[in-house]
């Protein structure tokens, strides 16, 4: 049974999560903390962080983690190809679509309109994850925000990444490694 609630949750997710891995994160989190609870969110911040290092589209990479969490490699299996299976039939058909009628207007709104909407999941997904990292498991909400538990540690490192991204363009792989070492530094080694 779990096999086969893993498939169809990770197919929900393939379904309706247009714009690429970064929009998928709120269904992701939806389908597994919220509503299945097989995450807590403390987890699930882990899988994405993870996911974001392995090669591969983070969806796809968050469907594996869960279904190995849950149900070992049969899991990781079903809720990988439940993942993938909505994608693969949609994109044939709209590329059939796209490639017939890609000159029409009424295409080119379509998809003009469908890119705010892609970019407030991705804000939407991030800012999740930003509460989390600097306010820890007791952020419910940016409207009850409760600080003490705000990570200073956390919101320096996040600054100083981001300020290194922005201004310099360094590669993001980089930053990821430079981040991960001070993370490691100061909360494992020095804490």
């Amino acid at each position: 049974m779990i096999l086969l609630k893993l498939f169809w949750s990770f197919f929900l997710v393939g379904l309706f999560s247009f714009g690429g891995g970064y929009a998928a994160m709120p269904f992701i989190q939806e389908q597994v903390v919220e509503l299945n609870g097989w995450l807590t969110m403390n987890e699930f911040v882990d899988v994405v962080t993870i996911s974001q290092m392995t090669p591969g589209p983070i969806a796809i990479n968050a469907a594996t983690f869960v279904g190995m969490k849950m149900s070992g490699i049969p899991g990781a299996v079903a809720a990988t190809i439940g993942c993938v299976t909505p994608s693969c039939f949609i994109v044939l058909f709209l590329a059939y679509l796209y490639y017939r009628y890609r000159e029409l207007s009424t295409v080119k709104g379509i998809l003009k309109g469908l890119r705010p909407a892609v970019v407030s999941l991705i804000a939407v997904a991030g800012f999740s994850i930003l509460q989390m990292a600097l306010l820890g498991a007791k952020a419910q909400s940016w409207l009850a925000i409760d600080l003490s538990g705000f990570d200073y540690v956390a919101a320096i490192v996040f600054a100083v990444a981001l300020f290194i991204l922005r201004k310099f363009k360094v590669d993001p792989i980089y930053v990821m490694l430079g981040s991960g070492l001070v993370g490691f530094i100061v909360y494992y080694v020095a804490g």
